[in-house]
């Protein structure tokens, strides 16, 4: 394989986790050119995947079977979502779609704004949570390995979007402890903390292991 071969593959086309994930294995795997050798599913000719599951876990692990299995790389995939307590979890799995259309960003948000008009501020808690599932195709063509992490970023919700930095639900969510909605932090402070940097480097011993 040559040095700037594709050697782990992110299960997604959105760039802005796959530059989290490119941050996170920055130095941490000897050998690993994250800039070249770290890519998303669309470098790779991955499928597109039904996201069908009903759990986060159960869809991070569909996605990272998929990839993992047309590509014969090892494949990471996450699912995260936002979990409002006062809507009992909700968005939750529908977090990307909640109004609607999948991806649409800016109405997923308002929509949710618009729900959540009348909860008072002490009633407001939320968290991003994350499942990030590795699998690794096996050397001898037996069972892929697989591995399942979590991670969660605790918090509550504004009334109105802060910050120009992020994308999703990051202009509401001031998370605990600052006074900065997350997306008005910088990467480097935003994958300190976030559910995503959690799971990715709670699950970075796999990582290590799959790509030795």
């Amino acid at each position: 394989m040559s040095a700037g071969a594709p050697r782990l593959v992110l299960a997604t086309h959105n760039q802005g986790k796959l530059r989290e994930l490119r941050d996170l294995l920055r130095g941490q795997v000897q050998g690993l050119d994250v800039d070249t050798q770290v890519v998303d599913a669309a470098a790779v000719g991955g499928p597109d995947v039904v996201e069908d599951g009903v759990s986060f876990a159960e869809n991070s692990l569909l996605k990272a079977r998929a990839v993992s299995a047309a590509t014969g790389l090892v494949a990471i995939a996450d699912d995260s979502g936002l979990a409002v307590d006062v809507l009992g979890g909700a968005p939750g799995i529908f977090s990307a779609r909640w109004a609607g259309r999948h991806g649409d960003d800016q109405a997923n948000l308002n929509l949710l704004l618009a729900q959540l008009s009348d909860v008072r501020d002490e009633h407001r808690g939320a968290a991003f949570v994350c499942a990030a599932a590795l699998v690794a195709p096996a050397p001898d063509g037996g069972d892929p390995f697989e591995h399942v992490e979590y991670g969660e970023l605790k918090g509550t919700l504004l009334r109105e979007p802060r910050g120009e930095g992020g994308f999703g639900y990051d202009p509401i969510l001031l998370p605990e402890g600052l006074d900065r909605s997350c997306a008005e932090l910088s990467r480097e402070e935003k994958n300190a903390i976030s559910h995503r940097g959690h799971a990715f480097r709670a699950l970075l011993p796999a990582i290590v292991r799959a790509l030795s």
